[in-house]
C-alpha cells in the first residue's frame, strides 16, 4: 500500500509525539507500507514545527525538527507533485498534497484537514484510487493487513 500523509499528522509524528500519527511512523519504518511524500510536505512540516504555538507543545530544538525532517525523508518515496487544476478550492495551498498522491500513485491520502473531505475532493481523489482517511483509520487499516 502506497500513503501520502499531510502535513498535520506528519508533524504529530515527531519523536515527541504520541498518538496515532507516532504509530504511524512505525510501519513506515518497518518498510510495511509506503510513504510517498514531497519536499513540499517535508519543507512544510520544517515550517509547522517552528511556529510558536506548535513549538510550544513539543520543544523541539532545531536539530530535532532537522532530524524528525530527516527520518521522514528517509522512510519514504520521494516524488514531485504534477501540476494540474484546482482540486481543493476551500484551500488551494492544500493542491500540492493531493498532487502528491497522484503522482506517487498513493492508494491512500491521510489527513484530518476537513477540506480533504469536501466532495469534489474526495471524487477527484476517487476517480484516480485514491482513499481518504485520517489517522485513527488508517492505523485500523495496516493492523487488520498485518
Amino acid at each position: 500500500m502506497r500513503v501520502t500523509v499531510d502535513t498535520s499528522i506528519l508533524v504529530r509524528m515527531n519523536v515527541k509525539a504520541s498518538g496515532p500519527a507516532r504509530e504511524l511512523l512505525r510501519f513506515f519504518e518497518a518498510k510495511e507500507t509506503i510513504l510517498v511524500l514531497s519536499s513540499f510536505l517535508l519543507d512544510e512540516v520544517a515550517r509547522v514545527l517552528t511556529y510558536p504555538r506548535v513549538s510550544a507543545i513539543y520543544r523541539l530544538s532545531d536539530e530535532e525538527v532537522a532530524q524528525h525532517v530527516e527520518l521522514l525523508r528517509s522512510v519514504s518515496m520521494m516524488v514531485t507533485p504534477v501540476e494540474g487544476p484546482p482540486v481543493v478550492l476551500a484551500d488551494p495551498n492544500d493542491d500540492p498534497v493531493i498532487y502528491t498522491a497522484f503522482a506517487g500513485d498513493a492508494d491512500v491520502l491521510c489527513t484530518i484537514d476537513r477540506h480533504f473531505y469536501e466532495p469534489n475532493v474526495l471524487s477527484f481523489c476517487s476517480r484516480y484510487g485514491i482513499q481518504v482517511v485520517d489517522d485513527v483509520e488508517l492505523l485500523y487499516m495496516l493492523r487488520s493487513a498485518g
